[in-house]
């Protein structure tokens, strides 16, 4: 067994020769190994394996993941010599000011180069990872990070390598701690979390992949579960599970991983399809004080429509949460056995007359009788809101609504963080997928909220800022001269850019 080695016009190319005696006589057999990378360290690349290592004593296996083949400039095509650099050069600068380049490191992956390239093509674009050298091409990214290799085969090694499990974790101890150590977000302080989950459509076969049955609509989907900070709509953590695992068997697990990341939650603020006795009990057990909505089917619910319903409408009752005007009373409860709970029995105002109306539209084609319009009049708008511990009336919404953010965390990440569509074809990939949209996320959630009192968004801000275009020289990038809108994201952000950067 040997490995020839041939020298063409196009580069060396190499064959695995392995010899035989089939009936006395001597039989080569032969294994294409394709186009010979490194000689000395034995790497390879060719269409059925991409680029691969081999040697006679250990066979094959996988290629550093620092080794970058060498290009020529025939094979490189013409180098651009003016090349988009504002996104970029921001990206690079917002994630060494803020503390989140830390965390990015602590994942460990063997070419920083190729991690923070992609962690900018993830907020930059929306398109498939399999255009990403061409976007890397025409970018600032190919002087600032020159080590990347971001072939469409080692897109994928990438992908898996940083969905491994290890690296998940070491992200999050050092994210965690980022979190807790920031006066702002202040996670030790005020740990009152949110959570929820979101379904990611994805008809890949592979293991995750499942029929879900989310009110009513029907799919095949992974369900991704969130965690956010309540305080600030700061996504802390992620889980993920099979499409057709239902919501209420996710909360014990999810709180149990949370302890295990040291994030010590008092506090949460649940969606109405985690109530269920055994999430309730795990709740009071882990000394977690929580706010949810009692559905409708539960006998508790009935039980508290009938007896405190007919004479809610009180001056006492009646308070205001933004534009929107409800009466609210507060009774003890009992959720289960041994613990004392509040339930809110409210009314919303304006949600009944909307619905009262929507009603009155549709009762004759319906042809409902006075009586029936009359009965589902007395459900509309009727709330109950339970929780374990006691809170003003006039607090109570404004502290349940405060799970809207974990709505908006989900809509960053699926319109502007490559959330969706799904474009990977594994169960190893998708993990490292899901990391680099929560890094997104978390990226775009900061940047919108130093926006808010700006009359700037994170969309229209990169728009600008990808106009901001740089020269490339031998040995210096020159930054062209920056125009207004662009000066102002500079500003927003407290950031210089240089006259000249070397390179």
């Amino acid at each position: 067994m040997f490995i020839f080695y041939e020298e063409k016009a196009s580069g060396t190319y190499a064959k695995l020769i392995v010899a035989e005696r089939i009936d006395g006589k001597k039989v080569n057999h032969t294994t294409n190994l394709g186009r010979v990378l490194d000689k000395k360290n034995g790497i390879f690349k060719n269409r059925e394996r991409g680029i691969f290592t081999y040697s006679i004593e250990d066979g094959y296996g996988k290629a550093p993941v620092n080794f970058i083949p060498k290009l020529t400039r025939k094979n490189r095509g013409r180098e651009q010599l003016i090349l988009d650099f504002g996104d970029t050069f921001f990206i690079r600068q917002f994630l060494a000011s803020s503390g989140l380049k830390a965390a990015i490191d602590a994942i460990g992956y063997g070419n920083p180069d190729t991690l923070y390239t992609m962690l900018s093509y993830y907020i930059i674009c929306s398109m498939a990872n399999c255009h990403a050298q061409d976007w890397y091409e025409g970018n600032y990214a190919r002087i600032v990070y020159p080590k990347a290799d971001i072939s469409s085969q080692r897109i994928s090694d990438f992908l898996v390598a940083v969905g491994d499990e290890y690296s998940f974790r070491e992200f999050f101890n050092v994210y965690t701690k980022f979190l807790k150590e920031d006066t702002f977000f202040n996670l030790d302080h005020d740990s009152g979390i949110l959570i929820d989950s979101t379904g990611l459509p994805n008809s890949i076969h592979f293991p995750l992949t499942a029929i879900n049955n989310h009110n009513g609509d029907i799919s095949n989907e992974v369900r991704l579960i969130y965690v956010v900070q309540q305080k600030t709509g700061m996504p802390i953590y992620f889980r993920y599970c099979p499409g057709n695992v239902i919501d209420t068997s996710t909360l014990i697990r999810t709180i149990a991983e949370l302890k295990q990341q040291g994030v010590n939650t008092k506090f949460a603020i649940l969606d109405a399809g985690y109530y269920t006795d055994e999430n309730v009990r795990n709740l009071y057990d882990n000394k977690i004080s929580f706010i949810t909505r009692l559905k409708g089917n539960r006998i508790l619910y009935k039980e508290l429509v009938a007896e405190y319903l007919p004479e809610i409408e009180k001056k006492e009752n009646f308070v205001c949460y933004n534009t929107r005007y409800a009466y609210i009373e507060c009774v003890e409860c009992s959720l289960i056995e041994g613990h004392t709970a509040y339930a809110y029995v409210g009314l919303d105002i304006n949600r009944k007359a909307h619905e009262s109306h929507k009603l009155f539209k549709r009762a004759k084609s319906k042809k409902l009788s006075e009586s029936q319009v009359y009965d589902r009049i007395q459900s509309q708008g009727v709330f109950i809101l339970v929780s374990s511990r006691k809170i003003a009336k006039d607090k109570i919404l404004p502290l349940y609504y405060s799970r809207q953010q974990i709505e908006q965390i989900f809509d960053i990440g699926k319109n502007y963080a490559e959330m969706l569509p799904i474009r990977v074809q594994s169960e190893q990939t998708f993990r490292g997928h899901l990391l680099m949209t929560f890094l997104a996320t978390v990226f775009y959630k900061m940047i919108q909220d130093t926006l808010n009192d700006t009359q700037l968004n994170p969309e229209s801000m990169f728009l600008n800022l990808r106009n901001h275009k740089c020269k490339v020289y031998d040995h210096a990038v020159i930054p062209q001269e920056a125009f207004k809108k662009v000066n102002d994201s500079y500003k927003i952000f407290k950031m210089l850019c240089p006259v000249e950067i070397q390179c």
